[in-house]
């Protein structure tokens, strides 16, 4: 729906099932919100009424609470989202009449106030509007209904569309948790197996040095052999040595003597 002055504006809906004090049946309000009027269309399921909230109405009504338009409207469009528990909600006037039969209740008059009640700033506001019967019954019951079915259709849509993603992302997260138990297990196999590795390096390892020990008193006993025979080569040769060396002088020294002996029995002769 379009207006002069809001033209490309989209308006907001709503429908409030609404239980009014002293009524048994509940009524349905179906709610047209445009950024400074709007429209209702009210019925019981027999009747309908119509309340039409001109930009001039709306205008008067905020200035007379201080308010924008804007926020006049938003906070009717927010009372009639939902029924508010705080709030006395009424769907009479000072002359309609409740008949009680069978604890089944009738209402009879033309125009009716249909208002709720808030508090702002500690004081106890009433927000209240007449509406007048609807010109065609039928036709504005139809599109009160109309307007429930398509919104119910729509949720349903919604639900089995939100289902189907909430499956999605149930099937996806099972994956997940799937793949993240396979990389669990894949992740301590693989530990197992470098702690295998490391352990049997570390057997290697003990092993070597064992042998390494074992080998070295060998080792020194071989080195001290053969520095002992090394030693007593030279002991030996050394001995060889001062050996001959004597022996060249007590040759030396004997002929020497000799040749004395022998000159001087020379001469004695």
């Amino acid at each position: 729906m379009e207006v002069e002055g809001e033209v490309g504006k989209v308006p907001r809906h709503s429908c409030l099932k609404l239980h009014p004090q002293g009524q048994t049946d509940p009524i349905f309000v179906k709610a047209t919100w445009h950024d400074s009027h709007f429209d209702l269309l009210i019925t019981d399921g027999l009747r309908s009424w119509v309340c039409r909230g001109t930009e001039e109405e709306v205008r008067e009504r905020a200035a007379q609470w201080d308010q924008p338009v804007s926020d006049y409207i938003h906070l009717s469009e927010r009372y009639f989202g939902f029924q508010h528990p705080d709030s006395l909600y009424r769907f009479c006037d000072g002359t309609c009449v409740f008949i009680q039969r069978l604890h089944i209740f009738s209402l009879f008059s033309l125009t009716l106030q249909l208002s709720w009640t808030f508090e702002e700033g500690g004081i106890k506001l009433e927000w209240r509007w007449k509406c007048r019967p609807s010109p065609d019954c039928k036709k504005t019951t139809a599109e009160v209904l109309d307007f429930l079915m398509d919104a119910n259709i729509k949720l349903s849509e919604e639900v089995v569309s939100k289902t189907k993603s909430f499956e999605r992302l149930k099937e996806e997260a099972e994956k997940c948790l799937a793949q993240s138990e396979r990389f669990r297990r894949e992740k301590v196999e693989f530990e197992d197996a470098i702690y295998a590795k490391k352990a049997k390096l570390r057997e290697l390892q003990d092993k070597l040095a064992k042998e390494e020990v074992a080998e070295k008193p060998e080792e020194e006993d071989d080195k001290s052999t053969e520095e002992t025979e090394e030693l007593d080569e030279e002991i030996s040769d050394e001995e060889m040595t001062e050996y001959n060396v004597g022996s060249s002088k007590e040759v030396s020294r004997v002929e020497g003597g000799c040749k004395k002996r022998t000159r001087g029995s020379c001469e004695d002769f």
